[in-house]
């Protein structure tokens, strides 16, 4: 039984308020588990009223002929607990001194109470003015209540309003929904968001309110139900709007009540006690993920009634011309841009679904569904019974579209938009709005795979191709470039099933195959992709892609030519489709130098990893001696420096990183001009390399790792390669928090001059001392230490699993410096909030680590990195 809730006392005053204010509180937050989200946002903006129209009586403002006016979504009756609390004191006459200090006393009282109060004092004719000026001041006025004071002046200037109004339907409805526009492009015009902001992201709060306004000053009434008997909206369509209005109310009350102060954004931080306030179980990921699914599937539909209605209102509101329509065929016309049915029953024939988007790729100006199709086709989808897979007619259209040439652009994005796919394979609908409680993923299982097949079409568009030419060049001489389309939609599928997704969506994709009568080899080929689309981005990104031997196993394990051109298309596709900052030149650059290995190995007629490590320690070192000579450097000087390097050297760098390194070192006549150290791009891969070459030095790599870390950089590769004779040649591949370069001069040479610094050891290496990320603070990955075999005998090689934070690299450099070990490679990557690091060590007697070793490692990193 729900207990009554606190009132205010009579009088208030600034304690006793405070107190009320904060029961109140508490005894929402006990509500809000049964109670209606309607009636707690009533409850509060009445309970608020009361405040108000007390302290009106307090103040003596109760003898003034001033109203007290609630606006904006006060002025809907409507509080969430940390909601502004928006005022208008309206006055008709000139305010006296008396009760301009009356009005300032009682907004001080609110403020001092705590309360975001907004407020202005104004005449009719100041308010009128005000919303000719600006449409938000217009629309708050839309919503306006009498709260206490002069009814008759409240009365009069509520008629005022609605007939000198100064927005026309026609300038209002454009003002407002250019006002939406405007808003979705600050959220990059989706929805699906890691932290969406439940009021103002599309799909949420703002645009249901954004419908009422507009039918309110259309239909100058305060009551939605005006939209059905005006025939805008059905009465179960208002409901669905209403039940999602209603999900995302409780949403946000949750959200202002876990966080205690005025945030709209479902911040990590707030999302598992929104889940547990909401009642999704203990806090933790799969309450999350819950939440998450249930919130977009509300923003996904408040999305689509939001179009239906607003392209509904620009239809009767703007008047357009009339527009001849073009016969596409017995079913469907277009109308400019918008696809419509021609009858009622469209729908009826479930094949209709396809045909409607096979038309959308057969004629391009086609961008979206008219607003009545649109509700067509919602209805046609509640009266489905079974897929539409299950018919043979459906899946010949299916096939039909992912065959045409634009099959995958509007055409794909609309069956993906209105639910056609989910509809068309029950796997789909299982990954709608299944979100991954990670920082890797940003987006919903289906709006991933989603944007994975979009770029995938875009290799085909010309507008596109010099984005990435070498997937254009790929694609543009594949004979089924559809079998790519499919691989990239299934490649996910599996995902929030339990098990391994690649192990699961390999099924699916089979059984797919089958039941689409797909070619023995062409289902073998989707399936295998679809096992094996994380191998490429795995090899690339956490093994030595230098090493013919690495090159030699991943190109036995695509087996061939084809195989390799489409898994690297497909894997491009997928990193770039999984988060906006996760994608940048030097994975494009990793990718491409494994492709072109792998493609050279396959071409050969008996591979050799030893013979393929020979022919291009050749091919680099005869290119750079050409880039040398060039410059003016003779070639005797030039090889004797090189026959001090290894035979790693010439391996693992690029001809333009040798010439770069060996024009520099050719000009150091003195171990006094040491340590050597260059910041540049030699490699052209978007990156900054930082090589340093000096004496040999125990803790080197530790201390550039620490200055790197004190300029927030961040380290992706390191090499640390020896000379014959004592010298070290470290080459790092470093970018900025923001995955970008770094460019500017005068950061370069504050890194340059500290690093000289610290290795000259005139200043010792600065402490990690940054603080971890906000968003990473929710999250618990448990450090991990891994053996893996190591091709060198003498080497030992390890993977480490933590928590990505500031200064990791540098903690376990320091480690390893304490242990007395010598790094000699480390692949830095990072998925999300979670570091996945491969080190290749050896002991100060080059040696591997013995089992005593490893274990005393694996201790000390753990105690290191979880303290």
């Amino acid at each position: 039984m729900l207990s009554a809730p606190p009132r205010w006392p009579n009088p208030v005053t600034l304690s006793t308020g405070r107190e009320c204010l904060e029961a109140y509180h508490q005894w929402q937050a006990d509500a809000f588990v049964t109670a209606d989200i309607e009636f707690l946002l009533a409850d509060r903006s009445a309970f608020i009223d009361t405040l108000l129209q007390q302290l009106w009586q307090q103040f003596e403002l109760n003898q003034s002929q001033l109203s007290l006016i609630a606006v904006g979504g006060y002025g809907r009756g409507a509080l969430h607990p940390q909601s502004d609390i928006d005022l208008l004191f309206l006055h008709a006459e000139p305010l006296s001194s008396r009760e301009k200090e009356h009005i300032q006393h009682i907004i001080q009282f609110l403020w001092d109470l705590r309360l975001d109060v907004g407020h202005s004092v104004r005449t009719p004719s100041q308010c009128i003015e005000q919303a000719a000026d600006d449409v938000t001041v217009a629309t708050s006025l839309l919503e306006q209540r009498l709260l206490c004071g002069n009814k008759a002046l409240a009365d009069q200037f509520l008629w005022q309003v609605q007939r000198e109004f100064p927005w026309s339907s026609r300038a209002y409805y454009q003002a407002k929904y250019a006002e939406q526009q405007e808003r979705h492009q600050r959220y990059h015009g989706t929805a699906y968001n890691l932290e969406p902001n439940v009021k103002s992201t599309p799909g949420g709060l703002r645009d249901i309110q954004t419908i009422s306004w507009i039918a309110k000053r259309h239909f100058h009434t305060q009551n939605d139900e005006t939209l059905v008997q005006h025939g805008y909206i059905t009465a179960e369509e208002l409901l669905e709007l209403r039940e999602y209005q209603q999900l995302l109310g409780r949403i946000r009350f949750a959200l202002h009540l876990e966080a205690a102060k005025k945030e709209d954004r479902l911040l990590f931080d707030y999302q598992p006690g929104v889940a547990a306030r909401l009642g999704y179980g203990e806090p933790g990921k799969h309450a999350v993920e819950a939440l998450m699914k249930d919130y977009f599937n509300a923003v996904v539909g408040v999305t689509e009634l939001n179009e239906m209605l607003l392209q509904f209102f620009e239809q009767s509101i703007l008047s357009s011309k009339h527009i001849e329509p073009l016969h596409l065929n017995e079913n469907f016309e277009a109308y400019g841009p918008l696809i419509a049915a021609r009858h009622v029953n469209v729908f009826d024939d479930p094949r209709h679904l396809l045909q409607c988007m096979l038309l959308v790729a057969e004629h391009s100006q086609l961008k979206q569904l008219q607003a009545q199709t649109l509700r067509l086709l919602r209805n046609a989808r509640r009266q489905l019974r079974q897929p539409l897979n299950n018919d043979a007619a459906c899946r010949q259209l299916f096939m039909r579209l992912l065959r045409h040439p634009n099959g995958c652009g509007d055409a794909f994005r609309l069956m993906h938009k209105h639910q056609i796919l989910a509809n068309y394979l029950p796997q789909w609908q299982q990954i709608v709005g299944q979100m991954q409680f990670d920082l890797f993923h940003a987006y919903t299982v289906d709006e991933h795979t989603f944007r994975l097949v979009r770029n995938l079409y875009r290799y085909t568009d010309s507008d596109y191709n010099e984005e990435f030419p070498l997937c254009a060049e790929i694609v543009s001489s594949m004979d089924k470039p559809e079998l790519l389309y499919l691989a990239g939609i299934f490649h996910d599928i599996a995902k929030g099933r339990g098990g391994d997704h690649s192990e699961l969506g390999e099924i699916d994709a089979l059984n797919f195959a089958r039941l689409h009568e797909l070619k023995a080899e062409d289902g073998k080929l989707i399936a295998w992709l679809v096992r094996n689309h994380l191998v490429m981005s795995v090899t690339a990104q956490k093994r030595d892609i230098h090493d013919p031997e690495v090159v030699r196993q991943f190109a036995e394990q695509v087996g061939n030519q084809r195989y390799l051109d489409y898994l690297y298309c497909l894997t491009v596709a997928d990193i770039r489709a999984t988060n906006s900052s996760l994608w940048n030149n030097w994975k494009a650059t990793l990718l491409e130098n494994l492709y072109q290995s792998t493609k050279q190995f396959l071409a050969q007629s008996k591979p050799s990893a030893a013979g393929e490590m020979r022919q291009r320690i050749h091919q680099h070192q005869a290119h750079a001696m050409g880039l040398l000579l060039s410059l003016g450097f003779a070639a005797q000087a030039v090889n004797e420096l090189w026959s001090r390097f290894t035979a790693d050297y010439f391996l693992r760098h690029q001809p333009e990183q040798i010439a770069w390194h060996s024009q520099y070192i050719l000009q150091v006549h003195s171990d006094e001009q040491l340590p050597l150290i260059l910041v540049g791009d030699e490699n052209n891969q978007g990156t900054t390399e930082l090589f340093v070459y000096h004496l040999e030095h125990e803790n080197l790599f530790a201390a550039v790792a620490a200055v790197l870390d004190s300029q927030a950089l961040s380290i992706h590769d390191a090499q640390i390669l020896a000379t014959r004779d004592g010298y070290v040649m470290d080459t790092f591949v470093v970018l900025q928090d923001d995955g970008e370069p770094l460019t500017d001069i005068r950061r370069i040479e504050s890194l340059k001059q500290q690093l000289h610094d610290v290795l000259r050891q005139r200043q010792s290496a600065p402490n990690a001392q940054r603080r971890l990320p906000r968003r990473l603070r929710s999250f618990n990955v448990a450090t991990k230490i891994e053996f893996v075999s190591e091709r060198n005998p003498r080497r030992t090689a390890f993977e480490l699993t933590a928590l990505d934070r500031p200064g990791l690299v540098a903690r376990v450099a320091k480690v390893l410096q304490a242990l007395d070990l010598n790094i000699l490679t480390a692949k830095i990557t990072t998925v999300g909030e979670q570091a996945e690091d491969l080190f290749i060590i050896t002991t100060r007697r080059n040696e591997a680590l013995d089992n005593e070793q490893k274990q005393q490692l694996r201790k000390q990193i753990i105690a290191a990195l979880d303290h």
